[in-house]
């Protein structure tokens, strides 16, 4: 049966499953606030009906990467407290300081900057809220772990118009079975927090876990989590104890066979004649392509489910198209539901399994799905 949406592919996103996910993480975090990260549209499932979701459960702060994903919160309404968790091109700070948002500072002169500007053109009585990023092993931002960062930090602690709510870095390898490189990461972290104290700032807000340390590192959960991809429920990384808690996935991508026909043996399908009929073949062709989020390697070793059954693609993925063997699977029809990702009675193509067979991470696989088609909310 025809869906609603204006095309015959889309994703279709349980909420139920992001709130049961988020509760789950809620009671990992014990007493530690939530950062819910619902960056790059939320992972593809749609960041504005996330957030409003997640902000009637109780979501203390939101994460995005860019100024126009805050823009985009910010112009449907949402108050809930932003934090941006990318660095502030030097030529929009106004336009952070307008928007609200709690930026991340990473050097001494952009927070002197920033304090210019509050000073210039706010009219607000408070002190504006900012992060401190560190660099404890990421190699990606932050004030690296010397006397001089130190120093730094205490003179911004003293800037006029800021107030460092608290300290912030990022996990490498929280999802690795091998815990000694995250071990040093959380006492670096620690040291740094100790050396600011000592030199005269207390630091009374941490925040270092995203969804891998959450799970792993509950000893550094400190005052806040930043779950990401495990509030969609996916895990990341083969490596994590998922006996420590159960998510539920909630993207499922969908489909309705749009052609059949009748294809003699010898006979090419799609570019390049990657796939040519050994037999008569029943071939079914698919509204949804690569610009779509279905990764093109996996042509040959791609699967749906039609029917409760599996389906290999065939030929070449195309741009917008592709096509499915449907010859061992009787009694299919145009416009009968196939499911690219997701369950199908007894049976289930998981993100994982996308995404390994595409040598990528889950993340990406649902990042590149939700771009393009329409979504469908439960």
């Amino acid at each position: 049966m025809f869906n609603e949406t204006r095309r015959a592919a889309w994703t279709e996103i349980d909420l139920g499953n992001v709130v049961f996910n988020y509760s789950a993480l809620r009671n990992l975090a014990g007493t530690a606030e939530v950062i819910a990260c619902i960056k790059a549209d939320a992972y593809g499932h749609g960041s504005v009906k996330i957030a409003w979701e997640l902000i009637k459960t109780g979501v203390e702060m939101l994460g995005v990467a860019t100024l126009e994903e805050a823009v985009q919160l910010r112009s449907i309404g949402i108050r809930t407290p932003i934090i941006l968790l990318s660095t502030t091109p030097r030529s929009n700070v106004k336009d952070l300081m307008d928007l609200n948002v709690i930026p991340l500072i990473t050097t001494l002169e952009d927070a002197k900057m920033f304090s210019e500007i509050i000073r210039k053109f706010s009219t607000r009585k408070i002190d504006y809220e900012v992060f401190i990023a560190l660099e404890t092993g990421m190699g990606r931002l932050g004030f690296t772990y010397e006397k001089s960062s130190i120093d730094e930090i205490i003179e911004i602690s003293k800037l006029p118009g800021i107030k460092i709510k608290g300290i912030f870095s990022h996990l490498a390898t929280a999802d690795e079975k091998d815990r000694s490189y995250t071990g040093k990461q959380i006492l670096r972290f620690n040291d740094f927090a100790r050396d600011i104290r000592d030199a005269g700032f207390d630091v009374n807000y941490k925040t270092i876990v995203n969804s891998a340390g959450i799970i792993n590192y509950p000893e550094a959960h400190f005052n806040a989590i930043r779950p990401g991809v495990s509030l969609f429920g996916m895990y990341p990384g083969p490596e994590v104890d998922r006996s420590k808690i159960e998510l539920e996935p909630a993207m499922s991508v969908k489909a309705n066979i749009v052609y059949i026909k009748k294809l003699p043996p010898e006979c090419g399908v799609s570019y390049g004649k990657k796939f040519v009929t050994e037999r008569e073949s029943i071939i079914g062709t698919l509204p949804l392509g690569y610009a779509d989020g279905l990764p093109r390697i996996l042509t040959g070793k791609g699967r749906v489910l039609v029917h409760g059954e599996y389906a290999p693609i065939v030929g070449a993925i195309c741009m917008d198209q592709c096509m499915i063997d449907l010859t061992d699977i009787p009694g299919v029809k145009e416009y009968d539901e196939v499911v690219i990702m997701g369950k199908q009675g007894d049976k289930e193509i998981t993100v994982d399994e996308i995404a390994e067979k595409s040598g990528t991470i889950n993340y990406e696989v649902t990042c590149r799905f939700g771009q393009r088609m329409p979504k469908v909310y439960k």
